[in-house]
């Protein structure tokens, strides 16, 4: 890795551990530690030689949904404090008319008051909460990283594969792999949709544990996966995909105290000569058709 790439990882890591602990109230040292190791693991994980791999560490350290999560946060703070003195100002005006002498002009003047502050708040809340709902939608549309798992997005795969198949002569052997977590929305619907999304973060730990630096690994879309595999024979592939398989079969993940199975279905193709990025994708989604349709948890090759 050149010295300016290292130099601004520990920048960003530098960075963005001051605005953690600036965020909380009563950071402890054991929050340093965790952010720290997870730093750590994130680094260990970069292919020197692979700019991808180095541009989608700085893009983990950058997190900038967290900071619209802070501006939301400071947003609602500050609404919340004026609402709070319009509540008081309002107890104020129910005990005047408690007394025995009501002033009738000036308790109307003061609910009118009252009135027009609460709709000027509404309004700067809702000016607020639209700013925010376009930077999230601005930032979506061009971030290459999923927000939840932290491996690429469908709008990343698109540019990749769109790249790779406008260059006719690709010098090496290219599978693309397509995993779909098995009975997906049984599991939302029992569990919940944290667990959920605790079971998609798990999927892309052993995608990114298992599989080299110069393979590429990307969130299709909701519960499926896709990955790119580069300088791999067929048979090879197929041994990677298999071990995939039983990798995510045998862990086992416990919520309140009960085991959750979960299970993977996956399809492979090679890139073919003429392919483009519909074509490619399209033999990979039937091949994971066939999984899912003779019985699941199981790897399927495209028909050539």
């Amino acid at each position: 890795m050149q010295k300016n790439d290292l130099k601004a990882l520990i920048g960003e890591i530098y960075e963005n551990l001051l605005e953690r602990i600036e965020a909380e109230e009563e950071p402890t040292k054991g929050q340093v530690v965790t952010y720290l190791q997870d730093a750590m693991e994130i680094v260990s994980d970069i292919n020197d030689k692979d700019i991808d791999s180095i541009e989608h560490a700085k893009a983990s350290f950058k997190n900038s949904y967290k900071e619209l999560m802070k501006q939301s946060l400071n947003s609602y703070k500050s609404t919340n404090q004026k609402f709070g003195e319009l509540a008081e100002r309002n107890q104020e005006a129910i005990e005047k008319c408690s007394s025995q002498h009501i002033d009738i002009d000036s308790l109307s003047s003061m609910f009118d008051e009252i009135q027009s502050h609460m709709i000027e708040e509404v309004k700067k809340a809702n000016e607020v909460i639209a700013d925010l709902t376009q930077k999230v939608k601005i930032l979506e549309e061009t971030s290459n990283l999923d927000p939840l798992t932290k491996v690429f997005n469908r709008r990343a795969l698109s540019a990749y594969l769109a790249d790779v198949c406008s260059n006719k002569g690709v010098p090496y052997a290219m599978h693309v792999i397509m995993l779909d977590i098995d009975n997906f929305k049984t599991i939302n619907d029992k569990y919940g949709h944290l667990t959920g999304d605790k079971i998609l973060i798990f999927i892309s730990n052993v995608l990114r544990k298992t599989l080299r630096d110069g393979d590429k690994i990307f969130r299709y879309g909701g519960e499926e996966f896709t990955v790119v595999i580069n300088r791999n024979t067929d048979e090879q592939c197929e041994l990677i995909a298999n071990r995939l398989l039983n990798l995510v079969s045998s862990n086992k993940l416990i919520y309140m105290g009960e085991r959750i199975s979960v299970t993977a279905s996956i399809g492979v193709t090679k890139l073919k000569s003429g392919d483009t990025p519909d074509s490619l994708l399209s033999r990979a989604d039937k091949a994971l058709y066939m999984s899912k349709r003779n019985g699941k948890n199981m790897v399927s090759k495209a028909c050539e």
